[in-house]
């Protein structure tokens, strides 16, 4: 858990050491409203802001999906202006169980980034915990971190049909938008034929911590996925999949995202789609 995980009392001994961690705010949710407006009311001492829309993913599209994974060249870019340098670890967090942060999570460790973890708990648990926070925006010199992407495995749309008549596809969507009662944002209601529903909320615990790691195991195992094995996963535009990402780590297993997501499936009238449980 130490390689995905922080939790906040260590993380105030990591920022009172030598070698503090790289903060970065991921405050984000569907719909809005903006999380820059959240940050500057008070954020962890240090934190700057990242705009998930703008800065972890590309220009939506019909054939990309909502967030579609930016370039390795513009993701490097928006890491400098965050101030990341080489070598240098990051603790990502959001206030909604990592459920945006996991987004930077997932995407610096795809771009080369070895050390990279999440805040378990987010802003609430630092608070909890007694941590301070401050208002504002936060100035920070340039960084000079290297990014090249590739380095986690990911799906297209044809990789996923292919994973779910093949192995364990996972939905980590809301258990009504996989049955097809609801869709607030995307073209059709539905999920991926052969998909299993996995809602990402069940991750966590009433305090919006991850579930230990017994927990994650169990959970992970009674969706059909393989003690040890690969299992794909994705969401309605790849952000909460990278949450889902994280806890398959945690549960011992690999996650291969598929980013597009319900976005980009369900905008292709030649996929098709099914309803129901």
């Amino acid at each position: 858990m130490a390689d995905v995980l922080v939790p906040a009392a260590d993380l105030a001994l990591e920022l009172a050491g030598p070698c503090p961690p790289r903060l970065l705010d991921v405050r984000w949710q569907l719909g809005g409203p903006p999380g820059v407006e959240g940050y500057r009311a008070g954020h962890l001492p240090g934190a700057v802001f990242v705009d998930l829309d703008a800065e972890l993913a590309a220009v939506p599209s019909a054939a990309g999906g909502r967030h579609p994974l930016p370039e390795a060249a513009d993701l490097q870019a928006a890491a400098r202006g965050w101030g990341l340098r080489a070598g240098e670890p990051v603790v990502v967090y959001d206030d909604t169980g990592a459920m945006s942060a996991a987004r930077a999570w997932w995407l610096l460790r795809w771009a080369g980034v070895a050390d990279v973890r999440i805040l378990d708990g987010g802003l609430p648990a630092w608070v909890a915990a007694g941590g301070a926070v401050e208002p504002g925006d936060v100035d920070v010199e340039p960084g000079d971190v290297v990014l090249t992407g590739g380095h986690l495995p990911t799906l297209d749309a044809d990789g996923a049909a292919a994973w779910a008549a093949e192995g364990v596809l996972l939905d980590a969507r809301a258990a009504e938008r996989y049955r097809g009662e609801v869709e607030p944002v995307d073209p059709r209601a539905g999920h991926i034929p052969g998909a299993v529903s996995a809602p990402t909320a069940e991750n966590l615990d009433a305090d919006g911590r991850f579930l230990p790691t017994d927990a994650l195991t169990a959970r992970f195992a009674a969706l059909g996925v393989p003690e040890g094995g690969d299992v794909a996963v994705y969401c309605g535009s790849g952000v909460t999949a990278a949450h889902q990402a994280a806890a398959i780590v945690l549960a011992g297993r690999t996650p291969v995202l598929y980013p597009g997501s319900w976005s980009q499936w369900s905008s292709d009238p030649d996929r098709p789609v099914a309803t129901g449980a």
